[in-house]
C-alpha cells in the first residue's frame, strides 16, 4: 500500500498542505461511501481525515513507539472507533498501515541513496531490524538488498 496523497513538506506550506490533503481525502471519501452503497459517518470521515494528516504531514509514522492507543490519542478518538475506520477505509488493520507508511519512507531513502541500510530501520520509525526486514519483505516482496540490486542503483552497501 503506497501512501495516499504523498506531498513534498518543500513544495507547500504546512496550512497549504493540510488544505489540499484535505481536498484529496473528502474525494476519497466520497468514492470510497459510494463503493459501499452508503454514505460514511460524519464522524468516521472526521477520524479518516485526522489519520491521513498525522501519517501524511505530521508523519507520526516515524515514531517506533507508535502504538494503536498513542495513535487513537493523537486522532482525537478511542482504539475501536480508529481500527473500525483503519480496517473499513484503508482495507487493512492498523500495524499494516504504519509499515507500508514506514517501508515508504524507506524506499524514499534508498532511492534517493540518502541512508546506508544499516540505518534504515531506525530512520524509518521500526523498533528492530528483525521487524524492519520482516515489514519490508512482506510490503515490497523482496529484502531491501535485493530492493537495491533490482533498482540498480549504485549505493553504498554497509553491513553493520
Amino acid at each position: 500500500m503506497d501512501a495516499l496523497f504523498q506531498t513534498q513538506s518543500n513544495e507547500l506550506s504546512t496550512i497549504t498542505q493540510k488544505e489540499k490533503l484535505f481536498k484529496d481525502a473528502e474525494r476519497q471519501w466520497n468514492t470510497l461511501s459510494s463503493e459501499k452503497g452508503a454514505p460514511g459517518r460524519k464522524v468516521d470521515f472526521e477520524i479518516y481525515k485526522s489519520i491521513l494528516y498525522n501519517l501524511e504531514i505530521r508523519k507520526v509514522y516515524l515514531d517506533s513507539k507508535l502504538s494503536l492507543e498513542k495513535f487513537s490519542s493523537i486522532v482525537g478518538t478511542n482504539t475501536t472507533y480508529l481500527s473500525n475506520a483503519v480496517n473499513n477505509y484503508f482495507g487493512c488493520n492498523f500495524k499494516r498501515l504504519i509499515n507500508s507508511y514506514r517501508v515508504a519512507r524507506a524506499k524514499e531513502l534508498l532511492d534517493g541513496k540518502d541512508c546506508p541500510v544499516s540505518e534504515l530501520f531506525s530512520r524509518c520509525g521500526f523498533a528492530s531490524k528483525s521487524v524492519f526486514y520482516v515489514a519490508f519483505r512482506k510490503v515490497v516482496g523482496m529484502t531491501p538488498l535485493q530492493y537495491i540490486s533490482q533498482s540498480r542503483s549504485p549505493f553504498m552497501i554497509q553491513r553493520n
